[in-house]
């Protein structure tokens, strides 16, 4: 209470104070110092604590004039309605904001996520991308949209509330704003434009100064990070740690204190930095020596500004206060206003004070229409100033001041105004003009050789402001409008031909160029004038004065330019009778230009003349005698010469920088105003001179003119395929100037028929994708290219599958518009588009001449074009080519050249066509054909007669059907000539002959078709006759098979032998069936040698991978260790974490494999990064066939042959019940015991062990009484490899060193077999596909080759920890003797323990003398009881397990039930008390818990004794009811589970006793301990939003759990789990396993043991992740309505789910194929500069 009075004392103070300015001034100067830059660093929230109490309630008491709560409460109630209508959130860097395609006014009218979400345009066609940032939201900015200008929050409640808001504002209140702001804003001002030599102002200054000075470093671009932490370290001698501090926020920031010292230590540091840095750079740090009062004051002036904002929010009435301020002229007429000297200013701000001096502007001046008009002035009246500043600064344009003009160039109304009133355009042009002065040469034209690159750039952008001006051309023209814009115009022209012939080239003779010249630069300027010079046009042609206008003072800028070469004599050529007088040029003699945007600007108006109609006035503003067509013409002809020339190879001693720029010439990029302008140009010379003339024109200029007139001959091979090229490249260009008319105002199109053409002519190259076809099209101003409008009309789409990208393919009503010549094709285009379309026609059987589409008639203005193909010039070039191909002068023709002469004849006969059947013959003057026929007719030479004699040439026989299609359009053409019938008659002729001909074809194909079908049959008849005889004649070989197979087989008696084929499908027990296969011969994929799996055998070997994994995890979070809990023995019900070895399958020999293993390490270690791809040092490779990545290999092992007796087996089972069963094993393990402790040296323990074996010998040996046999024996290599093995198992698994001596080697194979099964059956399950029959040979063979594997596993580890192992898993089950602190049933996985205690038991045989190993009855019965107690623990761990799910069961009755119900009681009685309000429990619950463990033991157990399942399982048709009762069978197990618990009575209660007294269990059902319930759940990636939409707006609610700052976050979305985190972030960096790690990298390595599948929200893209080192990215499930992904949002469409994808992605980690993944993708790419995955 006392500050808040302190705070209303002050203000009061203040208010009577003659001068109230400088008693706050005062009071600041007092009390800033003591809050700000003190000695000791304060802690968080202190310093902002203080500044809030001491400084700024104080300055809003005296706003308010009282307590400011109260005053804010009355100052609302007044503005009731001032709620804000325009949003103006400022974006961050990289946040993603949203672009209506339909409303925009312009692409940068965006909204930021919440109110897109709140918006109509929501159901719009948006787009979305990330902000580079700097702007702000435009939603409620009525100027910005077409419709939907605001958001439902921002829309305004009433329409008066601007209107009244001044005059409600309390004018006390008002004058104390004005006061305040004056006074703040000024001291912010002289705060931030602070110079190092200032004095503070007398009210400021501290009445004692202190020697304490602050050293600042500033940021800047050139030095980098690691620069910056060097200089550091050795100016002034601080840590690394303390370094990479201080550079972190120099760079964040903008600037930071780097000591704190007497002004003359400061200076010595600042003396240290400067030296230090300049030894790197010739260019030393920005440091500044300030006052520590300087420096708390310019900290306060920071603070002020978020304040400001803050107090601008309140009112709008505050808000204009402010701006008025902000803008006010100043006392003084030669200081600028405030606003003014923070802008100029800007460029020497650091980085933190210009982010707080733009968010000023965008939320007070950029807020209201008026003062965004007064702001706007200002910006322009200061442009060029603040674009020089620009250009000489190194930091970013999206913190400059100059950025801003988006904000208001964009704005139409505000930009026209600022055309009529601030001549914007030529203070824009101007300023450009100015900063590229340096770049002129003597001829007054640029000439960018040396130029300075990052300059150039910057400069650049300045195009851009231009841009935004003229986005939205004026509806209606005022006489001011007119005057400012030609004046712009007028500007911009003297700035084109300073453009026009710049960086002109000459041919290289002799010698290749030594120095290949600068042309990126020029191409930069044309691509960034692209859409400005259409925008110009666009303009001029909204008003027909200006558009007459600007061609009168483009065509005097022409005329103007220096560089015309028009100075030479005329001189005349003769062809044809035909006279030329031209000014003789060369273009491969002398220097010729790329470069002519005036020409070009000239053609585009004359089109738009004649498409307005205003042409018509043209000789009132341009004198027609001033308008030479033919020199108009010559320069755009050079072009396309050049171009011609430059692809006849010969420019080849230019080099590739001319070729570049022909590239770029006729490129998309480009020709649009480039390309196209230049045959617009030639199009407009076509149709104003004589036809002849302009034919002369082009041969001369093509240099072809003697070659045609006959005074020229080569012998020269080089100089002739020069001629050829250059010829077809001129028959080339009359086909386009005729040919191409889809340009309005050419013929009467429309844009969106442009368009079509284009998108017809791309997809007849191929189908395409809708990104390719934008790629492939030119974009306006807007970068829209009208695709959407006319696509579905042209071509279907194919959406896409599970990989690849949707495909759009044209519609076949549209082939018949394929031009192959279509002048926007490049040379590759053209080849494959023919080639398609011939194809095509082929496959469908229609005519394959591909003639010329009939084109849309010429507007009058140009329809003389057509005369060029009706002149006698014309006729003699096609003459002199045909000649030349049918006297077969093979170095003089070429067969395109011929191609292109006969499209031109075809394109002459289909104009005369269409002239004479839309008037009478006599009108009609056009008349080809007449002189085709006539003009030479008299030496047989006529072109007519050439066409004739070309049909029957072998050399042009692919050319045919083009000249049987052009001599009966001859015949057509003559008959319409002649009148003999109706035109449509020609028609149908026409079409039934070549019907005729159609059918004729068709029918021939199909009698040879049924020629072949009837010779097919007959080879088939006569071969099963063959089969017939020799069945017959050898009938008793047949009759005998069955026999002989049987009587062979002599291992067993024949009665044994005949069982039904369904009993002999079990797999368990002494019932078990035979071993139906062993491995085949299999063949090494390195040596190609076949071998037998034997066990004395060389090894064969498997590729495999072992990698640990949380797939089945039901405990995400969780991870396991060897010094916690029992784990690796007993694996935990909830699966954490565990080890998966999967196989590709590829066989190969073990001595194989170590050659290739040790070649890959040698050639791999000097590849660039292979660390990324393989990481050599824990022996991965890649499968030298499938590329898959391995890391280990998987000997196998033959399958033990098991024939059992059956009538032995019958006998011992009479005598070895299940409780005989576990004495004799409890008997075994007990004086096995005694021997391991007499190893351990002990005579007390040898006395014993003595002493024990005379008591119970006989028991001691009762087991092996049952059947034992001799273990198999394996070869040296066998064994290695199985070491090897063993030994990545047990590293990969544990996480720990190799070491083949820790008595969990064996226990981790056994671990990892039961592992992979649950995983393959957890696989099958989710995609519903039967157990068996349904995985690939490759998957089965890995996981037989691993079951055998791990069985051998007891063979090469000592018996005895073999055995302690056994006795250790079996005291879970039944008591064993000396085993304690076993974990409870609810604590272990019981088909991990089913596994370990099958493949170990066989090590309990083993004898101290003998190896030895148990028979084939004696492992079925030991298998039969295992599973049978396993399985009866499992069912009792369900039960407890669902002790809470309060599950009433039904009246059952029946065994099942009673039997069911019995177990019951008895669980409830050793658990009473315990389990409240539960009476009963489903049986089905019970089932479906355990069929999971089923399915797994049914797996395991075929592939360990090889016995076949029934057939059944083998379909997914079963119920689980049946596939129960096939399981069982399979299993050996009673279909009533139930059962067991009946048949086992006198052991089992004990058992159950024994399972459920543990003390675990009563905490588990007490609730203190966690449940696993059963079946498992399975795990899924996590459900996404359809609408990636949805997903950005969470990403864009992100806070970073570790930092507050509001530096740009890369929010980052783990699959597996759904947790949001911060990537690629410093601040979330954690040590793992002593190393920096990003989240993401230390999230996957608890969340996936390792493995990462992450989303970057922002970024679209899915990362995924193995290990620290290695990653790679991978496309996101989310595609367009296109059918196509879309990384970093490049495109910005909306994007939706694809299921198909997801699940891909599901798959892909369930089979555990995520490092393989990564490792193809990283062979793929070829990594330069690797990414840092590890701090991702």
């Amino acid at each position: 209470m006392a500050e808040s009075l302190n705070g209303v004392q002050l203000s009061t103070k203040w208010q009577e104070a003659s001068d109230r300015g400088a008693a706050i001034l005062r009071y600041l100067g007092e009390q800033v110092p003591l809050i700000y830059c003190l000695e000791r660093e304060p802690q968080q929230g202190e310093e902002e604590q203080k500044v809030e109490e001491r400084l700024l309630y104080p300055l809003e008491c005296f706003l308010f004039g009282e307590d400011p709560c109260v005053g804010l409460e009355k100052l609302q109630q007044h503005n009731s309605s001032s709620s804000a209508q325009q949003c103006g959130r400022v974006f961050k860097e990289g946040e993603t904001v949203y672009s209506c395609r339909d409303c925009a006014i312009d692409p940068t009218c965006v909204l930021c996520i919440e109110c897109f979400q709140k918006s109509v345009h929501k159901s719009h066609r948006y787009k979305m991308h990330a902000s580079s940032g700097g702007g702000f939201c435009d939603c409620g900015d009525l100027e910005a949209w077409k419709t939907g200008p605001c958001c439902s929050q921002h829309d305004p409640g009433t329409a008066v509330a601007m209107e009244t808001e001044e005059c409600v504002m309390d004018p006390g209140l008002q004058a104390r704003a004005r006061t305040l702001a004056r006074l703040l804003l000024r001291y912010t001002a002289d705060m931030l434009v602070w110079e190092e030599n200032n004095d503070l102002s007398e009210e400021l200054k501290p009445k004692v100064k202190e020697d304490t000075y602050f050293c600042v470093l500033y940021n800047d671009e050139h030095h980098s990070y690691d620069h910056v932490i060097y200089t550091l370290q050795r100016a002034i001698a601080c840590d690394q740690n303390q370094a990479q501090i201080y550079t972190a926020l120099i760079d964040k920031e903008g600037r930071k204190a780097v000591k704190r010292d007497t002004l003359r230590s400061c200076e010595d540091a600042r003396d240290n930095i400067r030296r230090n840095s300049e030894h790197i750079i010739q260019r030393p740090l920005r440091v500044e020596i300030l006052h520590t009062a300087v420096m708390a004051h310019q900290s306060f002036a920071l603070r002020l500004g978020a304040w400001f904002q803050k107090i601008i929010g309140y009112s709008v009435g505050l808000r204009e206060v402010f701006c008025q301020v902000a803008l006010e002229p100043p006392t003084d007429t030669d200081k600028l206003c405030l606003i003014s000297r923070l802008m100029l200013h800007d460029a020497k701000l650091y980085k933190g004070a210009r982010k707080v001096v733009h968010e000023l502007i965008f939320t007070s001046l950029l807020m209201d229409t008026e003062y965004k008009r007064q702001f706007a002035m200002k910006f322009t009246e200061h442009y060029k100033q603040l674009q020089e500043d620009f250009i000489s600064d190194d930091h970013q344009r999206n913190i400059s001041i100059t950025a801003l003009s988006v904000q208001i160039y964009t704005v139409p109304t505000l930009a026209r105004q600022l055309i009529e009133e601030g001549n914007v355009i030529k203070v824009i042009i101007d300023t450009v003009m100015e900063m590229m002065r340096e770049h002129l040469d003597n001829n007054h034209r640029f000439h960018f050789q040396g130029h300075n690159p990052d300059k150039f750039f910057r400069v650049q952008v300045i195009f851009h402001d231009l841009r935004y001006i003229l986005i939205s051309k004026p509806s209606v023209w005022t006489e001011a409008m007119r005057v400012k814009f030609l004046e712009g115009l007028s500007v911009f022209l003297r700035f084109l031909c300073c453009m026009q012939g710049m960086e002109e080239v000459k041919r290289q003779f002799g010698q290749h160029v030594e120095v290949e010249p600068e042309w990126e630069a020029g191409f930069t300027l044309q691509m960034q004038l692209r859409h400005i010079l259409a925008m110009f046009q666009d303009w001029c042609s909204s008003d027909e004065r200006v558009l007459l206008l600007a061609f009168q003072e483009c065509h005097r800028a022409l005329m103007s330019c220096s560089n015309q070469p028009f100075r030479s004599e005329p001189a005349d050529s003769y062809m044809c009778k035909q006279i030329l007088h031209s000014r003789p040029y060369r273009v491969s003699q002398e220097p010729v230009s790329i470069h002519l945007p005036v020409s070009r600007l000239l053609a585009g108006l004359y089109v738009l003349l004649c498409q307005t109609g205003a042409i018509q006035f043209l000789p009132d503003f341009v004198d027609p005698v001033q308008l030479n067509f033919t020199e108009l013409a010559d320069q755009p002809l050079r072009c396309v010469v050049l171009a011609a020339q430059v692809g006849a190879d010969m420019w080849r001693r230019n080099g590739l920088s001319l070729v570049s720029q022909v590239y770029y010439y006729q490129d998309v990029k480009c020709r649009d105003e480039m390309f196209d302008k230049d045959v617009m140009m030639l199009q407009i010379a076509a149709s104003k001179m004589d036809p002849n003339h302009f034919l002369m024109l082009v041969l001369l200029r093509f240099e072809l003119f003697d070659i045609f007139n006959g005074n020229c001959s080569s012998k020269d091979q080089e100089v002739l395929k020069q001629w050829n090229r250059l010829t077809e490249q001129m028959l080339y260009l009359i086909i386009v100037i005729v040919g191409e008319r889809y340009v309005p105002g050419i013929s009467h199109v429309t844009k969106e028929d442009v368009t079509m053409r284009e998108v017809i002519h791309l997809l007849c190259i191929e189908p395409m994708a809708h990104s390719s076809l934008v790629k492939s099209l030119p974009d306006n101003e807007s970068h829209e290219t009208v695709l959407e409008t006319v696509i579905s009309k042209v071509a279907t789409f194919k959406k896409p599958g599970v990989s690849g990208h949707g495909l759009y393919e044209l519609k076949k009503e549209f082939l018949k518009e394929f031009n192959p010549f279509f002048y926007h094709y490049s040379r590759p285009q053209h080849s494959k588009a023919e080639e398609a379309q011939k194809k095509r026609r082929n496959r469908e059987g229609s005519n394959k001449a591909l003639c010329p589409p009939v084109p849309p008639p010429f507007c009058p203005a140009f329809s003389k074009i057509v005369r060029l193909l009706c002149c006698d010039v014309f006729i003699h070039v096609l003459r002199r080519i045909l000649q030349k191909a049918v006297e077969d002068r093979s170095n003089r023709w070429t067969e395109p050249m011929i191609q292109r002469a006969l499209h031109l004849v075809g394109q002459a006969l289909l104009e005369e066509k269409t002239q004479l059947e839309s008037s009478g013959a006599e009108e009609v003057t056009f008349d080809f054909s007449l002189k085709a026929q006539r003009t030479g007719s008299e030496h047989g030479k006529s072109l007519f007669h050439f066409l004739n004699k070309m049909k029957s040439l072998p050399s042009l026989e692919a050319q045919n059907d083009m000249i049987t299609w052009n001599l009966q359009m001859f015949e057509v053409v003559k008959c319409l000539r002649e009148k003999s019938g109706p035109v449509a008659s020609f028609a149908v002729d026409h079409s039934k002959s070549e019907e005729s001909v159609q059918d004729k074809e068709k029918a021939e194909r199909k009698r040879k078709a049924d020629a072949a079908k009837a010779h097919r049959q007959k080879i088939m008849a006569q071969m099963s006759a063959m089969q017939k005889n020799f069945i017959e004649s050898h009938k008793m070989l047949y009759d005998n098979v069955p026999e002989s197979s049987s009587q062979s087989d002599t291992a067993t008696p024949a009665e044994s032998c005949v069982m039904d084929v369904d009993e002999s499908r079990v797999a368990v027990g002494p019932q078990q069936g035979f071993c139906s296969s062993d491995w085949a011969a299999l063949t090494c994929i390195l040596c190609q040698e076949e071998q037998e799996v034997q066990a004395q055998a060389a090894a064969m070997v498997l590729t495999a991978c072992v990698q640990r994994s949380t797939v089945l995890t039901q405990n995400r979070a969780k991870t396991l260790t060897t010094k916690e809990g029992c784990y690796p023995l007993f694996m935990p019900a909830d699966l954490a974490v565990g080890t998966h070895t999967g196989s590709c399958g590829h066989v190969m020999h073990a001595t194989c494999w170590q050659k290739y293993f040790e070649a890959v390490q040698n050639t791999t270690r000097n590849r660039l990064h292979a660390e990324l791809i393989i990481d050599l040092e824990n022996g991965e490779y890649m499968c030298p066939l499938c590329k898959s990545l391995c890391n280990t290999v998987i000997p196998l092992i033959p399958v033990e042959p098991s024939r059992i007796n059956y009538e032995n087996a019958e006998l011992v089972g009479q005598h070895l019940t299940l409780e005989r069963w576990v004495q004799i094993i409890s008997s075994r393990i007990r004086g096995l015991r005694v021997t391991w402790e007499a190893d351990n040296n002990s005579e007390a323990a040898a006395e014993e062990a003595t002493a024990l074996f005379d008591e119970c010998q006989a028991d001691f040996r009762s087991i092996l009484s049952f059947g034992v046999q001799e273990p198999p024996k394996f070869s040296r290599s066998i064994s290695e490899m199985l070491g090897v093995c063993a030994t990545t198992v047990h590293r990969v698994g544990l996480q720990t060193a190799p070491n083949d001596l820790c008595p969990y080697v064996p226990v981790m194979s056994w671990n990892t077999c039961a592992y992979t099964i649950q995983a393959i059956e957890n696989m099958l399950q989710e995609e519903g596909k039967a157990l068996f029959g349904s995985l690939q040979n490759r998957q089965l063979s890995g996981l037989k080759a691993l079951v055998q594997f791990s069985a051998a596993q007891r063979l090469r580890c000592s018996q005895a920890v073999v055995q302690k192992h056994f006795a250790d898993m079996l005291a879970v089950l039944v008591p064993v003797p000396n085993v304690e602190n076993t974990p409870s049933i609810l604590e272990v996985d019981f088909f991990h323990l089913l596994v370990g205690l099958v493949l170990s038991i066989p090590a309990l045989y083993q004898e101290e003398a003998v190896d030895l190993q148990p028979s084939a009855v004696s492992t079925a019965f030991n298998h039969l009881y295992l599973l049978h107690l396993v399985t009866m623990a499992h069912m009792v761990q369900i039960l407890l397990a669902s002790h809470d799910c309060a599950v009433i069961g039904m009246a059952e009755e029946g065994d099942e039930a009673q039997a069911a119900a019995e177990l019951f009681s008895v669980v409830f009685q050793h658990t009473d008390g315990l389990r409240p309000g539960v009476s009963g429990f489903t049986v089905e619950s019970v089932k479906r818990g355990v069929i999971p463990f089923l399915r797994c033991a049914a797996l395991f157990f075929n592939c360990l004794t090889g016995v076949p399942p029934p057939e059944e399982l083998s379909s997914t048709a079963e119920s689980p009811d049946s596939q129960l009762a096939l399981l069982c069978s399979y299993l050996s197990l009673p279909s009533n589970l139930f059962q067991l618990f009946q048949d086992y009575r006198d052991v089992v209660t004990t058992l159950l006793k024994r399972w459920c007294g543990n003390t675990a269990i009563s905490k588990a059902l007490k609730g203190e301990m966690h449940i696993i319930r059963y079946p498992h759940k399975r795990n899924r990636l996590i459900d996404l939003p359809e609408d990636y939409s949805v997903l950005l707006n969470q990403a864009s609610h992100f806070k970073c759990p570790s930092s507050s700052d509001d530096e740009r976050k890369h929010p980052t979305l783990c699959l597996l789990c759904g947790v949001m985190l911060c990537a690629q972030s410093s601040c979330c960096q954690v040590q793992l396993n002593g190393e920096e790690v990003g989240a993401c990298t230390a999230h996957a390595a608890v969340c996936g043991a390792g493995v990462g599948m992450f989303l970057r929200v922002r970024e679209c893209e899915i990362v995924l992740m193995a290990s620290k080192t290695r990653g790679s990215p991978y496309p996101a499930p989310y595609l367009d309505d296109y059918g196509e992904t879309d990384p970093q949002l490049g495109r910005g469409n909306p994007l939706h789910l694809c299921p198909e994808r997801y699940h891909k992605l599901l798959h892909m980690w369930h089979q555990h194929c995520v490092l393989e993944e990564i490792a193809r993708s990283l062979e793929v790419l070829n990594v330069m500069f690797p990414f840092e995955w590890q701090m991702l």
